[in-house]
Formats: C-alpha cells, structure tokens, sequence
C-alpha cells in the first residue's frame, strides 16, 4: 500500500488539530441562529476546504442565504450576495469601465469599477433566474478566478467561493444550467426540510429575540493555509482505486458498468467527478483531523460529489428515480471494494 501525499510535515499535526477546533467551533456558532442542518454546514466546509465552490439546491423558506451570509461571518471574510434576475447583465457581476476626467490634466480615462464578483464569497442567490450569458460569466470569474475587462485581467481576492442557490420546483421563466456548467460546482447539496423538532426550534428561535451575531472563528489567511494542508492529506493507492471504479462505474459505455447504470444512465461523471471524490475526501478527513483519506470518507462524500454529474434517461425518470438512488445503488455495488 502507497500513500500519495503527506501532511506529516512539522506543523501539520498542530494545524489539523486546529481545523478540527474550528469545525466544532463554527458548528457551535452557527448554531445561534441556524437550527439543525447539520450535514449542509459539514458539506459547504468541505467545499470551502476543498477550494471548491457548491451549488445548494433547496425550496424557499429553509435559510440557505442566512446559513450562507452567517459562515461569512464565521470566517471572516468579505461577503456578497447578487440577486439573479431575468434583466441580470454580466457587467453587473463582474463590474464594467467608466470615463472618467482627470481634473489636473482635462483628459479622460477609463476607470474600472469592480462589481460584486469581487468578494470571498459570493452568494449567487436563485442563479437558475438569469440568463446563459450572465450564468457563463459568472462560472468563467469562478474557473479562472480572475475577471477580463477591457483587455486587462483583474485577479479575485483568495480565498474565494461561489455558493449558488437554486430552487428545484419553481422552473417557470427560468434558465437550468447545462451540465457543462453544472460540472464546475465541486458539490451539488441538497437542503432538505427540518425534522418536526427543528421546525419547533426555528419558530421558538426566528419569533424571539434577536439572537447573537456569529463570531469569527478563522481569517482569510488561516483558511489559505487550512487548504494548503488539506491537499498534503495522505491518500492510499486502494482509496485512489475505490474512487476511480465509483466514477468509472456510472459510465454506461464503460465494460464494468453495471446492469442499472446501462439501463437508467445516459452520461456517466467526467474525469472531474474523479478529482472531486479526492479532494472532498481529503477535505472531510482534514475537517475531523485525521491524517489519511478512508473508503469511508469517499462515501460520505460521493452524493454531493455525483448527483448533478450524472444524466438520467427517461426509463430513470419514468420510474421516479433520482440521481441519489442510482448513486446509493452505486456504491452498494462498490462495497467489496472497501478496505479501509
């Protein structure tokens, strides 16, 4: 057995003990004004961890911009949220060129003036509402993290992430991103309705009085560094195996496809899905401080990783599947394969 990666190096012990402490932490202060989602806290982490940016697939109603703009706070970085509408135009993300007179010599120049893309995170709030040309500006500022006015590269301040909101049963006037896009969102998650206890909490918690504002757990350059030792996380040749099978498995043209990935798949994950499962494993194993990505780790991250990365056909959807079935029935066929 190999590992790929090492986060031994001196000083790694200390800042995985740290990442730990500031999971717990942050848990504990988004607990003042989110109630339960527990798993959606631990997903946008892991993201966040990972360098990743999510996509947070939910009805209205259940506090995704809170949850969002809380965890900005909670990590001490400069927080934007754009509104997606239909009339939404890319110069009002990314910002646009002004004339302007300089008063000293009477000659005009252009000036830029940054747009809400120049942020930490960014909240793309409903990003399904705008058109393909706004979305495509956004996701390109997210892949290469820099924004091209004019012939001049404006860079994006590090760390940045996009979380994008979407809702899944208002598609009336909408605008669904292509899988091609749907690709650069390193997690799909899913936010469910609260439990009947948590619902109880959240009218008792949202009727009373103002709850405390979450306090800033870690920096800017704290975060830098936490994903610096996340990609120094150890990853064993049979955890590297296990991921590639997963992925390679939901490929129906692929000769070890099983039966129901022929029958109910059109297209399989890509190669980033592979990445994915990798670096979110590493993310997961690095937030609960342990050295070493397991099988275990790769499962737990395998849904967020692969539900908007496979296409279902219309045998799936005529039978009420979801993504979520065919990735679950997925890794029961894998379970041999788990070593550890």
């Amino acid at each position: 057995m190999s590992d790929h990666g090492s986060a031994g190096a001196p000083g790694d012990k200390e800042l995985l003990e740290r990442l730990g402490c500031a999971r717990d932490k942050i848990l504990a202060q988004l607990s003042n004004t989110i109630v339960g989602q527990k798993e959606v806290i631990d997903e946008l982490l892991i993201s966040i961890f990972a360098r990743g940016h999510a996509l947070l697939v939910g009805v209205p109603g259940l506090a995704k911009t809170l949850l969002i703009s809380s965890l900005a706070r909670c990590l001490s970085l400069k927080f934007h949220r754009i509104q997606f509408t239909p009339d939404l135009m890319p110069s009002d993300i990314t910002g646009t060129e002004i004339i302007q007179d300089d008063p000293g010599t009477g000659q005009r120049h252009f000036k830029f003036l940054a747009g809400p893309i120049f942020a930490n995170i960014v909240l793309a709030d409903e990003i399904n509402r705008t058109p393909p040309k706004t979305q495509a500006a956004l996701l390109e500022a997210m892949q290469e993290r820099k924004v091209s006015i004019g012939g001049i590269d404006y860079a994006l301040a590090e760390p940045f992430f996009v979380l994008a909101t979407q809702n899944p049963i208002e598609q009336e006037g909408t605008y669904p991103l292509p899988e091609a896009q749907l690709d650069r969102f390193l997690l799909n998650i899913q936010v469910g309705y609260p439990s009947a206890a948590e619902e109880l909490a959240i009218m008792r918690l949202a009727t009373g009085p103002a709850t405390k504002e979450p306090e800033a757990v870690l920096s800017g350059d704290e975060i830098i560094q936490l994903q610096q030792i996340v990609r120094r996380i150890a990853v064993a040749e049979h955890v590297f195996l296990y991921a590639r099978e997963i992925v390679r498995a939901s490929r129906p043209g692929d000769s070890g496809a099983p039966g129901f990935i022929k029958q109910y798949i059109s297209w399989g994950a890509g190669p980033r899905a592979s990445l994915g499962l990798i670096l979110a494993g590493k993310a997961r194993a690095a937030a609960y401080g342990r050295p070493c990505v397991t099988t275990e780790d790769i499962d737990a991250v395998a849904l967020p990783v692969l539900r908007h990365r496979l296409i279902l056909n219309f045998e799936a959807q005529s039978e009420g599947l979801s993504s979520d079935d065919v990735v679950r029935r997925l890794l029961e066929e894998q379970a041999p394969r788990r070593t550890g």
